[in-house]
């Protein structure tokens, strides 16, 4: 077991997402890896191809995610990657863990929403995965609404919850409270990075905002609502209620 790092510097970002295209969407994703040079990345549900439900499976060995495996060896960076994904001929809404050594599927959505129901198998349930000595569970989307996944990533004791996920702008106050509760519920930090720009499936105004919440419900940092927005926040391992002072807030448009 990897010994925890005292601080851990977290981000959550909103590529500008180019339909169809998924060199040019890794392009973009890239660019906030290297602009934020955080020890992990949140990208959004779906963030490399858009929430398309029948878009095209992101394949681990493309040159998509070469690209975003170069970008975090440069960084020096984790990035987590939403994407569809085949895996033993089903179908996943799934979080990719994308660092310098190479790519593998960390999480797989497990409560889809309508007709998702149609495109994807559900997902074997809560998991956690470790970053530098971090205990970081997993979500998408539905699960951060739904109690059972709260309460299950709950009991595997993580230290943050990192989470992609798609919103109308109409629902920035829903993304709001999902985010403290986690937070309150799990006794950990929350990273929820949410799309930003029009994508499909009736998705043409996004929430965007991406937020990183305290245990204590704290708003800490949250980006803007474009495309190419990002948030920083170093996180702390001490005791909760000493997290550093200050909101680390950064954008990058170009």
């Amino acid at each position: 077991m990897t010994m925890k790092a005292e601080l851990l510097r977290t981000a959550v970002g909103q590529p500008a997402v180019v339909d169809g295209d998924h060199v040019a969407s890794a392009r973009a994703h890239a660019e906030l890896i290297r602009s934020a040079r955080a020890d992990v990345i949140v990208f959004p549900e779906l963030s490399l191809t858009g929430y398309y439900l029948d878009a095209p499976d992101v394949e681990l060995d493309g040159d998509a995610v070469a690209l975003l495996v170069e970008a975090c060896r440069s960084a020096d960076s984790c990035a987590l990657v939403g994407a569809p994904v085949m895996e033993k001929g089903q179908r996943f809404i799934a979080t990719l863990r994308v660092d310098g050594n190479g790519v593998g599927i960390a999480y797989r959505k497990t409560h889809l929403h309508g007709d998702e129901n149609n495109w994807f198998a559900q997902g074997p349930g809560a998991s956690a995965i470790e970053i530098h000595g971090w205990r970081i569970g997993l979500g998408i989307c539905k699960d951060t609404g739904t109690a059972e996944h709260i309460h299950a990533t709950a009991a595997l004791d993580i230290d943050l919850y990192a989470c992609g996920v798609v919103h109308h702008r109409w629902e920035l106050a829903e993304q709001q409270r999902r985010a403290a509760h986690i937070g309150a519920t799990c006794g950990a930090y929350v990273a929820m990075a949410s799309f930003a720009g029009a994508t499909g499936e009736g998705f043409r105004a996004t929430a965007g905002c991406s937020m990183i919440v305290s245990p204590g419900q704290r708003l800490l940092a949250v980006a803007g609502s474009l495309p190419g927005d990002y948030a920083t926040r170093v996180l702390s391992s001490r005791p909760f209620g000493t997290e550093l002072d200050g909101c680390e807030f950064e954008v990058d448009r170009s």
